[in-house]
This record gives structure tokens, C-alpha cells and sequence, in this order.
């Protein structure tokens, strides 16, 4: 692919961006550790291959003929990251949030990687930006459409998984550092959960291109 290096470049850019998925990932690892945010992550990366492939089968096509699709994963997006949000500012969120109490660790990775992947898959915005940005880097000339745009979702979802995995590592640095003031965790866990909150309202008002 000619355009590799500028796909990858605004693939960089999209992903350095604040968003729920990278707030998500800092609460996790700050608060549940590196092993939760690392299957929250790969809960993320799950999603975008949902994406991906609903992306290239026309779904976002579907949003424009029928506006009501739109909205109702718009509001089921913004209601759950709003539940996720409330239940941060909540005191004991890590228990409430966290399945893993006595349960086994499988189940507290299997909440970790769902929480994830309804966080990017309830979030229309995603998809709209992968039906956007990878018909551009596709040229018809250059082979099968379907092979480069299996290329180009898979470059997307390593890409993603990436930063994911670095955001969920940084979030247990974070946490590590917290641990030194109670103080400084009530804040962070107001900081994020009142972002999400944020998103949450912002994503319950977008409206379709």
C-alpha cells in the first residue's frame, strides 16, 4: 500500500486522542491492575474487529437510511458509559465495578474484556470512523477491495491494541503512585469518572453527519 505510512500516522493521531476507551483503560489499571486493564484492552480490540467487519458489510449505510439504528446504539452507548462513570465516583468502585471478589480471576477477566467491548461497540462513532477513514487508504487498482480492507482493519486493530496495552500500563503505574495518598485517589477517581460522565452526555446529544 502506497499510503501505509500516512494511514498509520492518522491512525496515531485518532488513538492519542482522550477518549472513553483511554479513560477506561487509566481507572482499570489504576485501580483493578495491569493483568484487568490488559484484558480491557483486548476486550477494546475485539470490538474494533466488530467494527471493522460491520464497517466493510455497509452497516453505517444502514445508520443513514435508517436515522433510528443511529440513535438507539447512541443512547445505549451514552447510557452505559454513563453507568460506568457513576459507578467510579462511587465509594468502593472497585468492588462494584470488579467482579472478582471470591470468584475465580476468569470471571473477573471475562467482566474486564465485556466491559471493553461495550464501552467501543456501543459507541457509533467508532464504526462511523472506520466506514470514514478506510475506504480513503483503498484503491481499487491495487487488488481485491475486500483483501486490502482486511489489511487495513487488521493494521487498525494492532495499531489500537498497542496503545490500548501502553494506556493500561500506564493507568497501573498510576495506580502504584496513588497508592501513597487516599487523598489523591478520591481525586482521580472523580477525574475519571466524572470524564465519562462527560462523554457520556456528549455522545447521548451527537448528532449524524
Amino acid at each position: 500500500m502506497e499510503d501505509l505510512g500516512l494511514y498509520l500516522l492518522a491512525l496515531v493521531m485518532i488513538f492519542l486522542m482522550p477518549g472513553p476507551d483511554m479513560i477506561l483503560l487509566l481507572q482499570t489499571g489504576a485501580r483493578l491492575g495491569r493483568t484487568t486493564a490488559l484484558a480491557t484492552a483486548l476486550g477494546l480490540a475485539v470490538a474494533r474487529i466488530c467494527h471493522v467487519t460491520l464497517a466493510a458489510m455497509g452497516l453505517a449505510t444502514l445508520f443513514k437510511v435508517a436515522p433510528w439504528t443511529f440513535d438507539g446504539v447512541r443512547i445505549a452507548g451514552a447510557a452505559y458509559l454513563l453507568w460506568i462513570g457513576v459507578h467510579m465516583l462511587k465509594p468502593g468502585s472497585l468492588t462494584s465495578l470488579n467482579t472478582q471478589g471470591d470468584r475465580p480471576p476468569a470471571a473477573s477477566w471475562r467482566a474486564a474484556i465485556q466491559r471493553g467491548l461495550l464501552t467501543n461497540l456501543l459507541n457509533p462513532k467508532a464504526l462511523l470512523f472506520c466506514s470514514v477513514l478506510l475506504p480513503q487508504f483503498i484503491n481499487p487498482q491495487a487488488g481485491p477491495v475486500t483483501t486490502q480492507f482486511a489489511l487495513l482493519g487488521v493494521v487498525l486493530v494492532v495499531v489500537g491494541l498497542l496503545f490500548d496495552s501502553c494506556y493500561a500500563l500506564a493507568g497501573t503505574w498510576v495506580g502504584r503512585w496513588l497508592e501513597r495518598s487516599p487523598t489523591a485517589q478520591r481525586v482521580q477517581q472523580w477525574l475519571f469518572g466524572g470524564l465519562l460522565i462527560g462523554f457520556a452526555v456528549r455522545l447521548a446529544f451527537m448528532q449524524q453527519a
